[in-house]
């Protein structure tokens, strides 16, 4: 019988593979663009979001001030037919603040009525109502950046 011996040597740990430079990376910079991309979409919606609920909150507002305007007329045409204390007299003008029941109750109108009898008999009267849709009670003012206002003028 033959025996074989075997002798190994150790030669200590494996030596270390250097790796291929070529295709180093890739899978991180591949991730990197592809997250870009996607946040870049993410951002334009966001974007486009805000406006829309900018565009919209300033519609609202538009309407709140545009219809304190036309209460305002009303509620000047309304003294102005009927006597009351507060219609003016013949060459005189007279002005109001008028808190509207608008969102919030923060509506408000200026209403000025101007008679005027340059041309007798004939007595023109002009109404020009202010409307808000920001505004303190008693003085229809505000600082606020927000406020808008809506203008009408009636002349008969």
């Amino acid at each position: 019988m033959i025996k074989i011996i075997l002798k190994i040597k150790d030669k200590g740990p494996a030596p270390y593979r250097k790796r291929k430079l070529s295709g180093s990376g890739f899978v991180i910079l591949f991730a990197v663009t592809i997250s870009s991309i996607l946040l870049a979409i993410a951002l334009g919606v966001a974007n486009i979001a805000v406006k829309e609920v900018k565009f919209s909150t300033s519609a609202k507002d538009t309407n709140e001030a545009f219809l304190a305007a036309d209460t305002g007329i009303e509620y000047a045409l309304f003294h102005d037919k009927t006597p009351s204390e507060y219609a003016p007299a013949v060459g005189t003008a007279q002005t109001w603040n008028i808190v509207v029941a608008g969102a919030g109750g923060t509506s408000c109108a200026k209403v000025s009525i101007t008679k005027d009898n340059t041309s007798p008999p004939n007595t023109t009267t002009l109404i020009i109502s202010k409307g808000y849709n920001i505004g303190d009670v008693g003085t229809c003012d505000s600082a606020n950046p927000d406020r808008i206002e809506r203008e009408l003028r009636i002349s008969y």
